[in-house]
């Protein structure tokens, strides 16, 4: 338990009558398993938008998080994984919002190794309420990089833990490949990537993206919150680089989008509303 003491009596001075008591604040817990990575975190400002809702990057920033929470608690931080040739890039990602989190919720929040299906290892995400509700679910699936050769590697080649499964059922869509059509797709503009945009990978950060996306969304569909996400990594966009953003909208009202870097695409979007 952390006590919180009164700013006046904290500097030494004279503590009123009305500031007698002190109020205890429950510590966040958090909780490592075989094959997983549970964490209370609250939702903050800088994680939501204009209505306090949480922001998409704000959740594609707690799945990155987590998974690299998991496994720094196990001692594969980044850098013996990059010492290693063996680390992580998150390749396709589903996410189903079930009640939109809001700033200032407290959620329990687990991720859970998978295995692995072809390339991919897999890692899935559960974000609930204090009653146990489900707030957002999410699938991902991971490539094996060799981070001095940037080649792919299959799973088989990951020495650094088994890969471990898990039995849980979750309300979420798999991830899968998205296709822009070939035809009526209008050109939003570009984007250069700016230094912000950048992770200790020296690449645009995975969770950067949700709000590139909603940046250049039509503005009706950027007040709403999705049901639905989507979104596939194809290839990096570093420093300096220019993105230029497609976008299609389809009968049902669903939103496509896709990021053109110059060495082809970086990034296809899928927003269900």
């Amino acid at each position: 338990m952390v006590k919180y003491i009164p700013a006046n009596d904290a500097i030494g001075g004279p503590r009123p009558a009305a500031r007698k008591e002190e109020w205890t604040l429950k510590d966040f817990r958090q909780e490592l398993y075989e094959n997983g990575y549970f964490r209370q975190e609250e939702f903050g400002f800088a994680d939501c938008d204009r209505y306090q809702r949480a922001r998409v990057s704000g959740l594609l920033n707690k799945a990155a998080a987590y998974a690299g929470y998991d496994y720094n608690a196990r001692g594969l931080t980044h850098d013996v994984l990059f010492e290693m040739g063996e680390v992580f890039l998150l390749s396709r990602l589903a996410m189903r919002i079930h009640k939109i989190p809001m700033a200032g919720e407290v959620l329990d929040i687990a991720t859970y190794e998978n295995g692995a299906k072809g390339a991919h290892m897999q890692r899935i995400y559960e974000m609930k309420d204090e009653s146990g509700a489900a707030r957002v679910s999410i699938k991902s699936d991971w490539i094996l990089v060799n981070p001095a050769t940037r080649k792919i590697m299959r799973p088989s080649a990951f020495t650094a833990k088994p890969l471990l499964t898990c039995d849980r059922v979750l309300d979420c869509p798999d991830p899968k490949k998205i296709l822009l059509p070939k035809e009526g797709i209008e050109d939003l503009g570009t984007r250069n990537v700016v230094w912000s945009d950048l992770d200790g990978n020296g690449h645009v950060y995975s969770a950067n993206y949700g709000d590139i996306i909603w940046d250049y969304l039509p503005p009706e569909l950027q007040e709403q919150t999705p049901r639905e996400f989507y979104i596939n990594y194809s290839h990096e966009a570093v420093f300096g680089e220019e993105l230029r953003l497609m976008g299609f909208q389809n009968a049902d009202g669903s939103y496509l989008m896709e990021g053109l870097a110059p060495r082809g695409t970086c990034f296809t979007a899928l927003c269900v509303f």
